[in-house]
């Protein structure tokens, strides 16, 4: 390796991609998590209620759909709003950098000073980085913005709506296809590990604590599906 070659750790997200792939990753849980719990809670509920199978189709896959859409249009409002706040953003930086060029130089070396230069040489720093290019100098030292790689609305609506199709899937099929005296049951047992295989994938992609993630999900899983087969059996007996 020669000594002008960067040195980059396997285990440190350098890449530039790395703010898509976390966008990417939180719509992802996210919507898994709500998909699973959220239809396994209305499948337990209207089951708690009634033991015939064409209501707890209906019901579950009509939460499916309504969660999916919502879960997208949550998303793709969301991150346009936060898409929309970094390019005015943006923007704005690129404006000053055209109308107050020395003052944005000053505020460039004052940002690496602060950061523990000295004065003389966060000078040069913010000197040469701006003959190199001072629109991507500033918004990475004063914003933490890449330009190129922005959040992207459509990217985290589609994650979202699959995922959370694909966690309201296990429920349903659990409720569906298990004899009746055994669904409520079984379907919390699919549901509790489906949640907590959810949150090892979660943490490991993201490199955080595997334990409490699992733990976190699952437990909360678990007290959802409680509530609504308690709700089931309360309003189903209320009906009847």
């Amino acid at each position: 390796m020669s000594e002008t070659e960067p040195v980059q750790h396997s285990a440190e997200p350098h890449a530039a991609g790395t703010g898509g792939k976390l966008n990417w990753l939180r719509a992802g849980v996210l919507g898994a998590n709500d998909g699973i719990v959220s239809t396994a809670g209305i499948v337990i509920g209207v089951a708690a209620a009634t033991a015939e199978r064409e209501p707890i189709f209906t019901a579950g896959v009509a939460g499916l759909a309504a969660g999916a859409v919502s879960m997208a249009l949550g998303e793709y409002v969301s991150v346009s709003t936060q898409r929309d706040t970094e390019k005015a953003l943006l923007d704005k930086e690129r404006d000053e950098l055209a109308e107050q060029p020395q003052e944005e130089l000053e505020e460039l070396a004052a940002i690496y000073e602060a950061k523990g230069l000295t004065a003389e040489t966060a000078w040069q720093v913010a000197t040469e980085l701006t003959e190199n290019d001072a629109f991507a100098a500033h918004v990475d030292a004063e914003l933490g913005i890449d330009p190129d790689d922005l959040t992207s609305p459509w990217q985290a609506a589609i994650s979202s709506a699959i995922s959370f199709t694909t966690g309201a899937v296990l429920p349903l099929l659990a409720i569906l296809l298990t004899p009746a005296h055994l669904r409520i049951p079984v379907t919390f047992l699919v549901v509790a590990a489906a949640l907590a295989l959810a949150g090892f994938i979660s943490a490991t992609i993201g490199e955080a604590h595997r334990s409490r993630a699992i733990l976190r999900v699952t437990v909360g899983g678990i007290i959802a599906m409680v509530v609504t087969y308690a709700i089931g059996r309360l309003v189903g007996g209320v009906v009847v």
